[in-house]
């Protein structure tokens, strides 16, 4: 059984930084597209980075050049480093796979001004 655990969120004035971690267990990670998403209060969940098995990234364009995914084979976790956090970052931040299979309980990410 997949589980996928969050942590790392907070309360952050704008301009801060956060790391968010997710270690993933039930599965071979090491070969697994990992993926951040967010879902902000009356909004969908959105795609906010995603990094391949052999490390290549892909950027939401509202987070591109302030955000940086990476992971850690080793640890089964993957990280979402988050700088220059705007009002709009606020949202509950979840990782999961491209399809995903069931979310974890994410982590709230609530950034003030």
């Amino acid at each position: 059984q997949v589980q996928l655990v969050e942590s790392g969120g907070g309360l952050v004035q704008a301009g801060g930084s956060l790391r968010l971690s997710c270690v993933v267990s039930g599965t071979i990670f090491s070969i697994r597209l990992m993926v951040w998403y967010r879902q902000a209060p009356g909004k969908q969940r959105d795609m906010v980075a995603s990094i391949t098995a052999s490390g290549r990234t892909s950027y939401a364009d509202s987070v591109k050049g302030r955000f940086t995914i990476s992971r850690d084979n080793a640890l089964n976790t993957v990280y979402l480093q988050m700088d220059s956090l705007k009002l709009e970052d606020t949202a509950v931040y979840y990782c999961n796979f491209p399809s995903p299979i069931g979310w974890g309980q994410g982590t709230q990410v609530t950034v003030s001004s």
